[in-house]
């Protein structure tokens, strides 16, 4: 395993040389929950039934990866959320969903410089498409909440792609993207922070660990460890 290079304080790179040219890549993709926002929506959501703590400590031992099954992971913590309501969903979208530092920054630079904006999340697209229209993001995909009578069911709405978008669907979308606009898996750009995003981050030409688990820092060739999104813009420039 090749040691990471400390590029500028809290920035590390390795297998790279930097600064490289933004405009160079066609094709960036976030992770969303803890990386292109500030929270985990699920643990946010559970807040609303007592259950906050417990699903946390699942989300983040997923995360680290020593929970190797998502989707089961995500059943497990979606099961919680039964009785959630849409007010109450909507409240964690108003008051607790914040942009990352630097996120609006990153993205704007990408589009500015050419590049198409994907966002891949293991969360949900109730948040996921309110990121979306703040960023003017060019394709999400998340998962669905099961909803009835404006209540959780504690279930998912299974999606023409498939049931869950895990680790092995991140990286699926990353390439069909990637191969609608007529570019390689080199001209992408994964950025993360938990293991399921690592297989995103495999098939991209650039990986960026953002504010991540030890798993994922060791998979990345930029590590973003100090300070906001924007920070990829000293080695993109």
């Amino acid at each position: 395993m090749s040691v990471a290079t400390e590029f500028a304080p809290g920035l590390t790179i390795q297998n790279i040389t930097a600064p490289q040219k933004l405009s160079a890549y066609k094709l960036i993709a976030f992770d969303m929950d803890s990386t292109l926002i500030t929270i985990e929506c699920i643990d946010e959501i559970a807040d609303a039934t007592g259950k906050k703590a417990e699903v946390a400590a699942i989300t983040e031992a997923t995360m680290r990866g020593e929970i190797t099954d998502f989707k089961d992971s995500l059943r497990q913590r979606v099961g919680k959320l039964a009785g959630v309501t849409q007010a109450d969903m909507a409240r964690v979208l108003a008051e607790r969903l914040q942009l990352s530092p630097g996120a609006h920054t990153l993205v704007k630079a990408a589009q500015n410089a050419g590049l198409k904006v994907l966002l891949v999340s293991g969360g949900f697209t109730y948040f996921a498409e309110h990121v979306r229209d703040l960023l003017q993001i060019d394709f999400v995909r998340a998962n669905v909440l099961e909803m009835d009578n404006g209540v959780l069911t504690g279930g998912l709405v299974d999606q023409p792609w498939g049931d869950i978008c895990d680790g092995a669907e991140k990286r699926r979308t990353l390439l069909e993207v990637a191969s609608l606009l007529g570019i390689d898996a080199a001209q992408c750009i994964a950025v993360g922070d938990g293991s399921n995003d690592i297989p995103m981050m495999q098939a991209a030409g650039l990986s960026v660990a953002y504010h991540a688990k030890p798993r994922v820092r060791a998979e990345a060739k930029v590590c973003i460890n100090l300070g906001g999104l924007d920070r990829l813009l000293e080695v993109l420039q």
